[in-house]
């Protein structure tokens, strides 16, 4: 092949660069923003364009980082332009397929890691075929590949998960016990000299630490600041704390804003600086190679010595990456789905857990509390009484949507970015391209564990959440190096051919994730009529309880609908969809009980004897729901286990029961929507003909079971089903009791107040 072919390659890198700064951005956008986002600083405008400007800033502080691509993992003196070309194309093609799939998810992974193995293992695959083809006394792999830098790499980042999470431990018990909860009216004892010292901090890590890096900065600059580390460090506190001081004596200003703002900037720009590298770093290395070779006599032979040397990068390319990575960071959806993982695992409130709870979790809590129980022994009375008290978290008086309500306060936001861009910054300056999505990760649940947001009701489920996010980690390492290995075989051995099935298969799979991505977007948008607003009065909240309720009615009517035909069908693949769906109708059955328990702590104020009604809502929901979620999957097995279908004459009885479940939902559905009881007397009629007509059907079946006409599976099935809609029915008749009982001090319905007596 001829270097054309190769040109066209490095022009295919460069538009690899672009797509992957987008799902780079889309995935470590988390990373900057969610510290702002959760504690509601400021408008969601105002974080974003802080955001911006701190990554405009960062990208000219990336330069130095830009050699880990050249040099960092394997020595390119011992490859030729082609031979890279082909290791940058595997690399690139495997680092935006596989952050697609993180983000599709909306798991946070590295950018970082997945560069390093995903080098790593195409690297390994092209010296792997080296040495095999070789005739005379190879080299070994250990030759090519530089196993020192990529062992430091991957310890630096592996000792940044443990340094990040216990310095937000430690940092943030400092600093809640300083200001405890009720924050503000500490701000004037301390709020200048924690601002100075975060000041200073961010500071110290962001300009000092990080010019030794930056695409505009001369030696002497560099030397000078070095010189007077302690100089600048000294001025930057004292004037901070000072402007401070002036804000809050005078203005009367929260300094945790400004403070949690240009912490927002300066981790931001720390993510530029240090995670520039895994997006066009290796567009930058293949660019280099081609530039080095076509300048030679050889360009197709001649190795690729040069790419060891120190390469400035030009600031005019660094700005435009990072012009493309803030139009990324307004633009993609996918952003807000990646930061709602973190977000939602450090809520300070408890509420819907997005994970559920597995045996290690489990373990997990289990050992930490009775280590916590057992270190209470050494530590004073006193003592325990002090932080106690000075830990306590504040309960809410109001019922609040999560769109309104801080995930955390401003303390913790503060300390979130703080510590992070520290850790961060520090490593840029070491040359470490450590993982900020490690770091800011596990600083926000350091915190969140330190700041007891993990209590007993909801620890296992967040500890399951932080285990399924770091799991998901070492699986980047793992997917991205056979990915890379296998991609570089087949674009070495299958040349263009291979690059083109590769660039096919890599459409498909990216055009399936966004059509997941869409999916998940929809659930998402499902789950947000269930957020109470932001209310005082608990009997609105009642009223939008039962809106909710007839939103899930609707859901399982047409879902109930849907399982009997397909069962009478045996349509085992629509039975799989509406086994799909009952997991969604369970979340959002669990989200209005999470809403229900909200509200009752308003009515203990207000009227104890609505709670106590309102409260019965909890039993009836949960009945509800797990009948609904028995009768299709019972269905489901039935048929994807190819048993024998239902007979004609059940199918008959089953269609019976089915019109009056069905005409049941409807109408307790509509009684919600109008707010009033809506034939109700014709709803009890109903329920006791069908208990009528289920004495008949259960009398048929015992007939059927003698005659040997009906196996047990299908007679466990019939009789499961039935039961299971005599339940349901039972339970919407007892939810329009507790409404109408609910609802007394309405005249309208309190004029049609029904009470039904069940035997």
């Amino acid at each position: 092949m001829g270097t054309e072919i190769f040109f066209i390659a490095v022009l295919f890198l460069v538009a690899f660069a672009v797509m992957d700064l987008i799902v780079g951005v889309t995935n470590d956008a988390v990373n900057f923003l969610n510290s702002s986002i959760g504690s509601k600083v400021a408008p969601f405008k105002i974080i974003m364009i802080i955001a911006s400007l701190g990554i405009l800033a960062g990208v000219t502080f990336s330069s130095g980082m830009m050699e880990v691509a050249r040099k960092g993992i394997f020595h390119p003196q011992f490859f030729t332009m082609p031979e890279l070309i082909m290791i940058f194309m595997a690399v690139m093609m495997t680092d935006i397929l596989l952050l697609d799939l993180f983000n599709t998810h909306g798991l946070p992974t590295s950018t970082t890691v997945s560069i390093v193995f995903e080098l790593l293992g195409a690297a390994v695959a092209v010296s792997s075929i080296k040495i095999m083809a070789a005739t005379d006394n190879a080299m070994t792999l250990g030759e090519y590949i530089n196993t020192a830098k990529a062992l430091v790499i991957v310890f630096g980042i592996l000792l940044s998960i443990i340094v990040a999470f216990f310095s937000g431990v430690i940092v943030q018990f400092i600093a809640r016990v300083i200001f405890t909860f009720d924050y503000q009216k500490r701000l004037k004892r301390y709020g200048a000299l924690w601002g100075g010292m975060a000041m200073s901090i961010i500071t110290f890590f962001i300009l000092i630490k990080g010019a030794k890096g930056a695409s505009f900065m001369t030696d002497d600059a560099v030397a000078w600041i070095m010189t007077h580390t302690g100089l600048i460090m000294f001025f930057i506190f004292a004037i901070a704390a000072i402007i401070f001081q002036f804000l809050i004596s005078f203005f009367h200003v929260n300094i945790f804003k400004p403070i949690v703002l240009v912490g927002t900037f300066a981790l931001a720009m720390a993510f530029a600086a240090n995670d520039l590298v895994n997006f066009i770093g290796v567009p930058m290395a293949g660019l280099n190679a081609y530039k080095t070779a076509i300048a030679s006599a050889d360009p197709l032979n001649i190795t690729m010595n040069a790419l060891s040397n120190k390469v400035q990068s030009q600031t005019f390319l660094l700005l435009l990456a990072g012009a493309i990575m803030v139009i990324t960071l307004w633009l993609n959806k996918k952003t807000k789905t990646v930061s709602e993982t973190e977000i939602s695992l450090g809520a300070q409130e408890e509420g819907f857990e997005r994970f559920e709870s597995i045996w290690l979790s489990r373990s997990i809590v289990s050992m930490a509390d009775s280590f916590f129980t057992s270190l209470k022994i050494f530590v004073p009375a006193a003592a325990r009484q002090f932080f106690g008290r000075r830990l306590k978290p504040r309960n809410p008086n109001t019922v609040m949507t999560p769109d309104d309500q801080p995930s955390f306060d401003l303390v913790r936001a503060s300390v979130n970015l703080m510590v992070a861009s520290a850790v961060v910054s520090f490593a840029t300056s070491m040359k470490l391209p450590l993982s900020t999505t490690y770091v800011t990760f596990m600083v926000a649940m350091g915190t969140s564990f330190s700041d007891q947001a993990w209590g007993l009701e909801s620890a296992v489920y967040r500890v399951t959440g932080v285990l399924t996010v770091i799991g998901g980690w070492f699986m980047t390492a793992f997917i991205a190096f056979i990915t890379s290995f296998l991609f570089a075989g087949i674009i070495y051995y299958g040349k263009v051919p291979g690059v083109i099935i590769l660039l096919v298969f890599a459409g498909v799979v990216i055009w399936k994730n966004q059509q997941k991505h869409k999916d998940r977007v929809k659930e998402k948008e499902e789950i947000k009529i269930f957020n109470m607003k932001k209310i005082t009065d608990s009997h609105m909240a009642i009223f939008n309880t039962f809106e909710h309720l007839a939103y899930m009615l609707k859901e399982i009517r047409e879902s109930f609908d849907v399982t009997f035909d397909a069962l009478f069908d045996q349509d085992v693949e629509l039975l799989r969809l509406e086994r799909k769906k009952v997991k969604q109708i369970q979340l959002w059955a669990n989200i209005i009980m999470a809403n229900i328990f909200k509200v009752l702590r308003l009515l203990q104020k207000e009227d104890p004897k609505i709670s106590y009604k309102y409260a019965q809502t909890i039993r009836r929901l949960q009945k509800l729901s797990d009948g609904h979620r028995d009768t299709v999957a019972r269905s489901y097995i039935h048929i994807s286990n190819k048993h024998k279908g239902l007979l004609d004459s059940q199918i008959e009885e089953l269609k019976k029961i089915k019109i009056f479940i069905l005409d049941i939902l409807l109408k307790v559905e509509t009684s919600f929507n109008k707010k009033e009881i809506v034939d109700y007397q014709n709803i009890i009629d109903q329920y006791r003909y069908m208990r009528e007509l289920a004495d008949q059907f259960n009398q048929h079946q015992i007939e059927r079971i003698r005659s040997d006409e009906c196996k047990t599976r299908l007679s466990i099935l019939f009789y499961a089903i039935v039961g299971n809609c005599l339940m349901m029915a039972k339970q919407n008749i007892k939810l329009l009791e507790i409404f109408n009982e609910s609802f007394t001090f309405d005249e309208k319905l309190s004029n049609s107040y029904i009470k039904f007596d069940f035997q």
